[in-house]
């Protein structure tokens, strides 16, 4: 039996794209950055390949890389991890999702404080998701005003104390945001729930009941199209927020990418599944938007470490493509995503290995995938096998 597993690492850039000053991004290099400043080293993945896509100062090129190995252009405006995973899976947007660099407008403030009981929000601009509950957390707590942010993506967040607002009511302020107030020109490409706890000055953000809705993505993509086709696609991580939950059979929330890792294991050795489709958040979540190079290093050495098990549990029919959705560079003094090249290495045991160059569109991932399966030109774009 035929399987794939797409494993997205969060944040993982390797040079800006040719477009990248339009989004202020034109220095960044996630990879060339972090490589520089942490001297890390990825023995696994500069065997697939990693070092001969760009240069990096500690992870040289391989005179005989075992994968597949080069770096896709995104498409679609935007750089956030909605738009980036639609692409994946075959969804170009030609219209970038709004974003509110000024916050909110007033009358769509007003629309929630009056569905919430609420007399206001607090806050209302893009702001660092850490940084928000430290200089919001306090007034928060005394008046119960929820912390209503953005940042340079399409969300709209909403943070609340979980010994003031119960979680499960900050859920459905969320829902009901996401299907009654962020629609037509304000359909945001997701409404993020941000739980905190811990007194000050010490808030703690409780990330693994954070809970995306995500705008819902057009009918005919990379996940439904394989389920018509009787396929069992599982979700580790993020993955099936960010499709409204759309094509997928099984669905495996994790804490960190050290769970989501275990959960790869755990289901390839199941073999219940024909795709594993799987987002490794850390790298983005906790260093790259928190400006940490050397935290970031670690979250890619742990990855690093974990490829030989998840190798070992391949069979010669396996497909293995590894990826990012959008670049986080944690070097430049900017807390946003980043408008960046992806690197992008194809694996399967006893292929023909190439230099897969610069390819235009994230969509050759999508394409790639019907393709292993045996069903061509469905996604109109070039393939990476």
């Amino acid at each position: 039996m035929k399987r794939v597993v797409l494993l997205i690492v969060d944040g993982w850039g390797i040079g800006a794209q040719e477009d990248a000053k339009a989004y202020g991004d034109q220095w960044a290099h996630t990879m060339g950055h972090v490589s520089e400043t942490t001297k890390l080293t990825l023995p696994n993945f500069q065997k697939m390949g990693l070092g001969n896509i760009a240069t990096l100062a500690s992870i040289p090129p391989t005179s005989s890389p075992i994968a597949s190995y080069g770096k896709l252009r995104e498409s679609s405006s935007g750089k956030d991890s909605t738009t980036g995973h639609w692409e994946l899976a075959g969804i170009v947007l030609e219209t970038p999702f709004p974003t509110y660099p000024k916050g909110f407008p007033l009358e769509l403030i007003q629309s929630f404080c009056d569905e919430i009981g609420k007399a206001g929000v607090l806050c209302n601009s893009p702001y660092s998701g850490t940084n928000v509950i430290a200089d919001f957390g306090t007034e928060h707590i005394k008046t119960g005003f929820p912390i209503v942010y953005t940042s340079a993506d399409s969300v709209f967040q909403i943070a609340t104390h979980e010994d003031v607002v119960p979680i499960e009511t900050l859920y459905r302020w969320c829902d009901w945001a996401r299907n009654n107030l962020l629609v037509g020109e304000h359909e945001v490409g997701r409404v993020i729930a941000r739980p905190f706890n811990g007194e000050a000055p010490d808030f703690q953000r409780i990330s693994h009941k954070r809970h995306d809705w995500s705008a819902p993505p057009p009918k005919n993509h990379l996940v439904t199209e394989l389920q018509k086709r009787g396929h069992k696609i599982a979700s580790i991580g993020k993955v099936a927020d960010l499709f409204n939950r759309e094509g997928f059979d099984f669905f495996y929330p994790t804490k960190g990418n050290t769970e989501g890792i275990e959960r790869i294991i755990e289901r390839l050795r199941a073999n219940e599944e024909d795709v594993l489709f799987i987002n490794l958040i850390d790298t983005d979540q906790l260093y790259g938007h928190r400006l940490d190079p050397f935290g970031y290093a670690a979250t890619l050495m742990e990855i690093d470490a974990a490829l030989p098990r998840i190798m070992d549990e391949m069979t010669g029919e396996d497909l293995l493509i590894i990826t990012g959705d959008h670049g986080n560079d944690p070097c430049v003094q900017s807390t946003d995503h980043t408008r960046e090249f992806v690197p992008v290495l194809v694996y399967r045991k006893h292929s023909i290995v190439k230099d897969l160059g610069i390819r235009d569109g994230f969509s050759q991932v999508a394409v790639s995938i019907m393709d292993y399966f045996g069903y061509h030109k469905t996604f109109g774009s070039e393939s990476l096998l």
